[in-house]
């Protein structure tokens, strides 16, 4: 356990960040399984709209640097490829 004033305050912190930073990853896993969801059942117009939401939330969480932006940029691809593959 931290002894010092600053370093107390600094184990705070990064409880509340590790907590915030959890929940976006855990709305990442949530969105990418939604259209993952969607394309498993053959609905194009669906897995399009979750993909459009989906996108722009993985954007959102490597901006605030939950995750690498390479890592948002594969998983971003990824997604688009399996719709992609669904409307073909």
């Amino acid at each position: 356990m931290a002894n010092h004033k600053s370093a107390i305050k600094r184990a705070r912190q990064n409880q509340v960040r590790r907590l915030r930073n959890k929940s976006y990853k855990t709305r990442v896993k949530n969105v990418s399984k939604e259209v993952r969801m969607a394309v498993s059942m053959n609905s194009l117009e669906e897995a399009q709209a979750k993909l459009k939401k989906a996108v722009s939330i993985i954007q959102k969480t490597a901006s605030k640097g939950v995750i690498h932006k390479n890592t948002a940029a594969r998983k971003i691809s990824r997604l688009y490829r399996l719709v992609n593959q669904l409307s073909s």
